[in-house]
């Protein structure tokens, strides 16, 4: 007879149950935010071997894509609009400029402040990447459905506006 497999803590399955139901917890597996990451994650990882392959990570294309938009962004604005915190997203302009992606300036208003575009090299970049890009949004599509993925990103929008605002007081 096999022991029980057992957690970090060193709690079995059965206990932690356990232990959930006491604390009046839903069980991690039902977590909203998990739900969200392992959704995510099944999407990414048809799209990572082709960012490998252009040589850029997934941080970076969401850079890049935010900037074919057409519009110059102040970094503060890139950062809301890419959910990266300013450190990590002062490394990846600093590797996207040092590899010609993008052009930075200072605002001529506030030179405290810096502007980012897109480069032509970048737009380069997103068209031959964006090839294989839309190929995986096929398959997804195919496999998922285009109502359902239709759908879906309805959902998950109206999630996010009936969030939005003040926090949910625990």
């Amino acid at each position: 007879m096999s022991e029980p497999i057992q957690g970090r803590s060193g709690a079995a399955p059965r206990e932690a149950e356990q232990a959930a139901a006491r604390i009046r917890i839903r069980h991690f597996s039902k977590s909203l935010p998990m739900s969200l990451l392992r959704a995510r994650e099944a999407v990414m990882r048809h799209f990572r071997a082709s960012l490998r392959r252009f040589g850029i990570t997934e941080q970076q294309w969401r850079v890049l894509r935010a900037l074919t938009s057409g519009e110059d962004f102040e970094v503060t604005e890139l950062a809301e609009a890419t959910f990266l915190l300013g450190p990590s997203l002062s490394r990846i302009l600093k590797d996207l400029d040092e590899r010609g992606l993008i052009l930075r300036r200072t605002s001529p208003s506030d030179l405290r402040r810096g502007i980012v575009s897109i480069s032509p090299q970048g737009l380069d970049l997103i068209a031959r990447a964006g090839i294989e890009s839309e190929a995986i949004y096929r398959e997804i599509t195919s496999r998922y459905g285009s109502e359902r993925l239709a759908e879906l990103q309805g959902l998950l929008r109206q999630l996010e506006e009936c969030l939005e605002g003040p926090e949910i007081a625990g």
